[in-house]
């Protein structure tokens, strides 16, 4: 791989490292490793969310911009006698992308790989071969031969499992391509927000949020936002790129590298108007591209966040992504600069008048 730069690596090391649900350990450390420097206070929560905080002007008000650290995966539930781990979904999976696929088992003596496996189609009856295989037929292999020999490597029920998908930069080099996009870019913007606002002026304080737990339910958002009780929230995530083979403007309307996705709404939450039309317009001013789109399935922590306190103007801005909750995403650079750069304009904008009108603007 060629040289990264700074904001490459960055996202490398977001995205190269494994946090399925319940153990996002390794990425809040490099979360904390590359927003520390940007961030005046720097606390948790008591599930493990990160929160940045980079104080403003008047610090009479406070905007949440937050990802979340969490990415799909497995937990292994038992070990079978032949040395077979038998695993659980920790987030949404599809089976079709999961046979064959590398994976990365997380045990107390190191890291193991192995492969999804299932029983080989050859030795199926011709109906159930045009049936995808369900979950529970699926197992992990790591060459143990034995129960006593997968404890030996230090596998245990209970332990986490990444796909494996190193970050690669495409030979179209505005596309990268990593596992667990959905939703390290989202950490990044957030750090990447902070380190923009050095030596810029914003009246509110800003919050940028590594939130744990929200492939299972947007736990961690809940949790940061009563910590912080913001008066604005962002959820910055990934989005629905519809820019492949046989999808339509009625599945998906957002493409790749024609800027950030505002979402009007999702399963968890209708966006705040007064807040959406107040973004919107700032894009327009700054001539920073923009899509609109839409969710009927799915969720972002801007669900959480909302339904904090008394109530929480929220907004999701998303990133077009190709490819979310398999082993191998891949998104445009330029519209994660764009994300970023919309937000520097907001948290600059956002001064605690132009608070107190959105809120009036529901």
């Amino acid at each position: 791989m060629a040289q990264l730069d700074n904001t490459l690596q960055m996202l490398k090391d977001l995205t190269d490292a494994n946090g399925i649900p319940g153990n996002e350990r390794e990425p809040r450390e490099v979360m904390k490793k590359y927003i520390s420097e940007y961030a005046d206070d720097i606390s948790t929560d008591h599930l493990g969310s990160l929160i940045a905080k980079k104080s403003g002007k008047a610090g009479a008000s406070k905007i949440m911009i937050t990802g979340h650290l969490d990415e799909i995966g497995f937990m292994i539930s038992n070990v079978d006698d032949n040395g077979f781990l038998k695993f659980q979904t920790v987030g949404g999976w599809w089976n079709q992308v999961m046979l064959a696929q590398r994976v990365r088992v997380m045990t107390n003596k190191g890291d193991i790989i192995g492969v999804i496996g299932s029983k080989p189609p050859h030795i199926l009856p011709p109906e159930q071969r045009k049936k995808p295989v369900e979950i529970k037929d699926m197992f992990i292999d790591i060459g143990a031969s034995s129960k006593k020999e997968a404890a030996e490597f230090g596998v245990r029920p209970g332990d986490s499992v990444v796909p494996v998908c190193d970050f690669t930069v495409m030979n179209n080099e505005k596309l990268l391509m990593a596992k667990a996009w959905d939703n390290r870019i989202g950490c990044a913007i957030a750090i990447e927000v902070l380190k923009r606002l050095q030596g810029q002026e914003h009246s509110a304080d800003v919050y940028g949020v590594g939130a744990v737990q929200e492939e299972i339910g947007l736990r961690g958002a809940k949790t940061a936002a009563n910590k912080v009780q913001p008066d604005i929230g962002f959820a910055v995530d990934v989005g629905i790129a519809g820019d492949t083979p046989g999808v339509s403007d009625n599945d998906a309307i957002a493409d790749m590298g024609k800027g950030p996705q505002i979402l009007i709404y999702d399963h968890s939450m209708v966006s705040h108007k007064g807040l959406r039309d107040f973004v919107t317009d700032l894009a327009d001013k700054h001539e920073i591209p923009y899509q609109f789109d839409a969710m009927s399935g799915g969720g972002t922590d801007a669900g959480s966040i909302h339904l904090s306190g008394h109530g929480v103007p929220s907004l999701a801005i998303t990133v077009p992504t190709r490819y979310i909750h398999t082993h191998a995403a891949i998104l445009h650079r330029d519209d994660f600069e764009h994300a970023v750069q919309l937000l520097v304009e907001v948290a600059k904008a956002l001064d605690e008048e132009t608070i107190k009108e959105i809120k009036q603007n529901a």
